[in-house]
């Protein structure tokens, strides 16, 4: 991997093509002494072939960074970004035949986004979406960046689908998995105070959680019509103990019994109950059954 690159362009970006003789020049430079470079590298011996070889790459630098900063903003840091298309610049050296053609470039620039496109596959994803939204995400980015009005108005999912020949469906899936490739922290501050301090809440503040209440509910509403077929002095028992929370001890005191004969009462209300639920889980699964079979 190349290390400690700076571009010649400050914005890591090459000249665009408008700029006429002066990009012209600089293409036809590089194209050139990369294709000598490659020449010599095939007849040479094996340490002057990799010294030839490291200048090839070292002349081409400005072209791999340029490529890499396609893909920029789409969480993954810029460094890892350029150290790819680096390393997919390196094995385009290395597998380029210039005694076939002399346009490396024509080899070298697929090489380099195939090796930036994989990296995004397999690394790039805090949550792995599946792999045809994957594929699909970038084609979408491609659509919407071509059908974007002058003004700037984004287009519709629906006007994507069209373009595309997919499901608007699939379109929302695909801009949904972009928040895929990297998570917020916890502590990210999703509001702030009108001075700007930092005693906003955080992400941790507004997220939901499990209400345990909803469980309390729901076995409160499967037990109410099995709890009145109890005679009273069971559902005395069931109340006392579950609902008030007395002890077996203080429960026997109140019933005039001892507190093994509580336990045993109990083990009996309680297994008669489970036994009940089931009856009624059985049943309610036939009823769906059969209504399924006669839709």
């Amino acid at each position: 991997m190349i290390s400690d690159f700076k571009p010649a362009y400050a914005d890591g970006v090459l000249p665009a093509e408008d700029d006429g003789d002066v990009f012209t020049s600089i293409s036809t430079s590089r194209s050139t002494r990369t294709h000598e470079l490659l020449i010599q590298a095939s007849s040479a011996d094996e340490q002057t072939a990799a010294k030839l070889r490291e200048e090839a790459v070292l002349l081409n630098l400005e072209v791999a960074e340029s490529l890499a900063m396609r893909y920029r903003g789409r969480g993954v840091p810029d460094e890892d970004l350029v150290q790819t298309a680096q390393l997919g610049l390196v094995k385009a050296v290395r597998g380029f035949d210039p005694e076939r053609s002399d346009n490396f470039l024509g080899f070298a620039v697929p090489t380099m986004l195939g090796e930036i496109k994989r990296y995004f596959r397999d690394h790039a994803w805090t949550i792995k979406p599946p792999r045809r939204i994957q594929e699909l995400q970038p084609q979408v980015w491609s659509a919407s960046a071509r059908l974007t009005g002058a003004g700037g108005e984004m287009p519709a999912n629906a006007d994507v689908a069209r373009e595309l020949g997919v499901k608007a469906s699939d379109v929302a899936e695909a801009l949904a998995a972009r928040q895929c490739f990297s998570a917020s922290s916890l502590d990210y501050q999703v509001s702030g105070s009108r001075d700007g301090d930092d005693d906003g809440a955080s992400l941790v503040d507004i997220l939901g959680d499990v209400d345990p209440g909803f469980e309390r509910a729901e076995a409160l509403v499967a037990l109410r019509p099995l709890c009145r077929k109890l005679s009273e002095r069971d559902r005395r028992l069931i109340y006392l103990r579950y609902f008030h929370e007395w002890t077996q001890a203080r429960i026997a005191e109140e019933f005039g019994v001892t507190q093994m004969q509580i336990s045993r009462l109990l083990s009996r209300v309680l297994r008669q109950l489970r036994e009940d639920i089931s009856t009624v889980g059985d049943e309610s699964d036939r009823v769906s059954s059969h209504q399924a079979a006669t839709a």
